[in-house]
């Protein structure tokens, strides 16, 4: 089998995964307020005063317990965890909810099934499991994406992964023989392109593209 065969055989698993990760491999902390753990230290920093006058005694207890496991945390795992949580919250709520319907039914797994799903995972390359942090739709074609994905601006990243939601598969498919016919140093150019096409002129645009 292929690579990219093996890779998309593994469908389900990363979407089963991806949630798990982004949540640290905790199925029961997908409530709001499991999520709002992640990003206490951020929250705390931002809005302390309105958030503790708010809380009850025994909400402040255990948001101390909570903020002081978090600091114990290393940096890197915090920013780590962050980090996924904001790719998590980048995703269309349909997705989230697709995520969250596959990651209660993981939690029904017995533990060793669990934990073979994630070394599963973790045999993918580093590119691979970042990818799957777009979320099913864009995860399937990150691989081919990855030269359009690759050093987008921080203005240019919102806009783009939203424009790519919106493409059919097809039309993703095709923006990824593009991007991968175009040199590196063209591909910022391409992108801009891209996001200044009208709606409803993509494919034609695409088309162009392709046949020059």
């Amino acid at each position: 089998m292929r690579s990219s065969e093996r890779s998309h055989g593994l469908a389900f698993l990363v979407h089963a995964t991806l949630l798990l990760v982004a949540l640290s491999w905790s199925p029961q902390s997908l409530s709001a307020s499991g999520a709002e753990t992640l990003i206490e230290a951020r929250a705390l920093q931002e809005q302390r005063a309105a958030r503790l006058q708010a809380m009850s005694s025994e909400q402040r207890v255990r948001f101390g317990q909570r903020l002081a496991e978090w600091k114990a945390l290393p940096l890197a795992e915090r920013e780590d965890r962050l980090a996924r949580y904001q790719a998590w919250l980048q995703l269309e709520e349909a997705e989230r909810a697709r995520l969250r319907r596959v990651a209660a039914e993981i939690a029904t797994f017995p533990p060793q099934r669990q934990q073979a799903l994630r070394a599963q995972f973790e045999l993918l390359d580093a590119s691979q499991r970042r990818g799957w942090r777009l979320g099913p739709v864009l995860g399937v074609d990150y691989e081919k994406l990855q030269p359009l994905l690759a050093y987008v601006p921080p203005a240019q990243r919102l806009p783009l992964l939203a424009s790519l939601r919106t493409m059919t598969a097809a039309q993703r498919a095709e923006l990824a023989v593009l991007a991968q016919r175009t040199p590196p140093q063209d591909r910022e150019a391409l992108r801009a392109d891209l996001l200044a096409q009208p709606e409803g002129q993509l494919e034609a645009w695409l088309q162009r593209k392709l046949a020059r």
